[in-house]
């Protein structure tokens, strides 16, 4: 992959693919990018201090008043952000401190709400909210009614519209959070569960590797063995039987060791389907919007022509994800009937605004490789800008290469 570093910028110079500053669905690199989502996160729900603060602000209060009003929001504010950062952390609080937090944040909400007016009302929301994303499902079903009713009750006291105006959003916006808070855990449960699932993918193909190594090595080395010893025991009295059993030994041992190779070479042919699945992966990773075929059709393709067309997939994608600065890429796989026989073509296409096309004198070294690689089994390479992006066309034969020399 190394080899296509020409590709796609050149042409371009200083101009680099633009990564979104939270990027979407990846977990925090460093603990900067971590405390920069947790805040704009939670920095959003803090637009219903507004109220509060423009009460103070007022002057309509004491100094008392004020000073007490002061207080008590730094304090509520206090407890919400602790709370949710830590939720939002590694390490949450117990559940019986998680109570009391919000259970202090509703106490405070109540006590400023009466003594200071109905512009505090607003507090609720954000004790909804602690309710909808820390509380487990069936506690969060009834505080956060409990939470609006507490409201009405207060709104009783301070003003009654107010309160009523407040009573949907409150409900609502806890109870959003509810599904925000699952979809947060079902998320980190999935992450897990793919870690999972490749350790354990990994462990079987170690697995599946050593019975291999051990079906194609086993009798070798014991014949090997057996034979060595025979050898040993003839060499005094009878050398030419010695001599046989020694080449022998060594036809074994070059049969060994092709079959070694084999095997190798079979581990280390990429799978168009894997590449597929790889090419998800990637471009979701790098925030591109991706269209895959969901099982491509790959009948009567050899092994050596579905490696090929894998390398190109491979090559494409990474170019699409490293250089492009592409929003959209779309992967197709079709038969279609040329000429020559039936083929299978794989076409890789982005909206980007790079190419792969090396540095406009001619093509990237990682092309000419694919090129040649596709031209050993008959295929063909083609690439090159479109109207809104760059499109990769790699064709092989959906068949055995025919022989010209042989007449079929």
């Amino acid at each position: 992959m190394s080899a296509m570093k020409d590709d796609h910028l050149d042409g371009f110079p200083g101009e680099a693919r633009r990564e979104p500053m939270i990027p979407l669905g990846q977990p925090p690199r460093t603990r900067r990018e971590l405390w920069g989502r947790k805040l704009l996160w939670i920095g959003v729900w803090l637009v219903f201090l507004s109220s509060p603060v423009q009460d103070l602000i007022s002057g309509d209060h004491s100094i008392g008043g004020t000073v007490a009003g002061w207080l008590g929001l730094a304090v509520f504010v206090a407890l919400y952000l602790s709370l949710l950062f830590r939720n939002m952390g590694e390490r949450p609080y117990p559940t019986k401190l998680i109570g009391v937090l919000i259970g202090s944040m509703a106490v405070l909400a109540t006590v400023l709400g009466l003594t200071l007016g109905s512009a505090w009302l607003g507090l609720y929301c954000y004790v909804s909210v602690a309710c909808g994303m820390v509380l487990p499902l069936r506690w969060a079903f009834w505080t956060i009614p409990a939470t609006g009713a507490t409201l009405l009750l207060v709104g009783l006291r301070t003003d009654e519209d107010e309160a009523l105006n407040l009573l949907l959003l409150v409900l609502l916006i806890g109870f959003a959070m509810t599904g925000v808070s699952q979809l947060v855990r079902t998320t980190v449960e999935l992450r897990e569960a793919r870690a999972t699932v490749a350790q354990l993918a990994a462990n079987e193909e170690r697995l599946r590797l050593a019975r291999d190594l051990h079906d194609l090595l086993g009798h070798s080395l014991s014949l090997i063995t057996l034979k060595s010893e025979l050898a040993g025991r003839m060499l005094p009295d009878h050398p030419d039987k010695a001599a046989r059993q020694v080449a022998d030994i060594e036809q074994v041992s070059r049969q060994a060791l092709v079959d070694v190779r084999e095997a190798v070479t079979g581990y280390r042919r990429p799978r168009l389907a894997a590449e597929l699945a790889g090419a998800q992966v990637a471009l979701t990773a790098a925030g591109i919007i991706a269209r895959i075929p969901a099982e491509p059709d790959q009948d009567g393709v050899p092994e050596d022509t579905e490696s090929a067309l894998a390398w190109a997939l491979r090559e494409a994608i990474t170019n699409v994800v490293r250089h492009s600065g592409a929003a959209r890429c779309t992967i197709d796989l079709v038969r279609r009937q040329t000429l020559d026989g039936p083929a299978l073509e794989l076409s890789v296409e982005d909206d980007g605004s790079g190419g792969s096309g090396g540095s406009g004198k001619g093509p990237g070294n990682g092309l000419t490789g694919l090129t040649e690689r596709l031209e050993k089994v008959g295929g063909t390479l083609e690439a090159g800008r479109v109207k809104h992006g760059f499109r990769l066309t790699a064709r092989v034969p959906a068949g055995p290469v025919a022989d010209v020399g042989s007449g079929s």
